[in-house]
């Protein structure tokens, strides 16, 4: 996988295809490998540009907390390496996150739109406490527990092909690098002012079975932004793209092949 050096930090990043620009960022605690059944099948007709997102995968981590703004500013470094002006630019869940402050800080380069099982509101002070004591217990027990806490709530069946492929991936991530991102998740904004600004076309798509993020989340973000088109995935909780990956890429096609 090539890389480029942002403040002095390496990112990976895979390149895949050619066509339009699509920038897809990847949710907690997984790595750019989480779209490979989206560039497998769909890389003949468009060009994915997928970061390992700081902290995940062979990308390292840096200090402080994974800030949104921060991988978003990451994610503009990468486009502007590639000489890429403009990408739809989406996301899973963390990801989604992501795209949202992508958008906060550049929105000219956002040809379009894609949230994924996501959410515009902030955390609240639960939600933030709750973050806190993932990341210490992270710090402590390493990727396992979060194995142990995510997984029956990031896929419908945990014991399928996909989620045997999602705890290994989850089992790649580091500490630092898990404490990191969810204190980097509690300080984000909240994003709902600045989805009612965009203009641009959008795809709000969820999982049917989603417990995180569930449909009215989808629904909130999708009555936001003018024109945007939702879809519901069936039988997908909250990753759907690795869930049931015929059915989301042939929802991402559509969206794609309108632009």
């Amino acid at each position: 996988m090539p890389h480029i050096t942002v403040d002095g930090v390496p990112l990976h990043y895979r390149d895949e295809g050619h066509g339009l620009p699509v920038l897809l960022l990847h949710a907690f605690p997984l790595n750019g490998e989480a779209y490979e059944k989206q560039w497998k099948a769909l890389s003949g007709r468009y060009r994915f540009i997928i970061p390992d997102i700081r902290g995940f995968g062979r990308s390292g981590l840096g200090e402080g907390p994974t800030e949104m703004a921060r991988i978003a500013q990451d994610a503009l470094a990468l486009l502007d390496a590639l000489k890429v002006d403009s990408a739809v630019v989406g996301g899973v869940s963390m990801g989604g996150y992501a795209s949202m402050a992508l958008l906060r800080e550049d929105a000219g380069r956002v040809r379009g739109l894609v949230l994924v099982d996501t959410q515009a509101t902030a955390d609240d002070e639960a939600g933030r406490a709750r973050r806190e004591a993932s990341a210490q217990e992270a710090l402590r027990e390493g990727p396992e527990a979060v194995v142990r806490a995510l997984l029956p709530k990031v896929v419908a069946a945990p014991d399928s092909e996909a989620g045997r492929e999602v705890a290994a991936m989850m089992r790649t991530a580091t500490p630092a690098g898990l404490a990191a991102a969810q204190r980097g998740m509690a300080l984000r904004p909240d994003s709902k002012d600045m989805l009612a600004r965009y203009a641009g076309p959008a795809l709000v798509v969820v999982g049917e079975k989603d417990p995180v993020t569930p449909l009215e989340k989808a629904k909130q973000m999708a009555d936001l932004i003018t024109g945007a088109r939702l879809e519901v995935i069936p039988d997908a909780a909250h990753l759907p793209n690795q869930e049931q990956p015929d059915r989301f890429n042939a929802v991402l096609d559509r969206f794609l092949s309108g632009l």
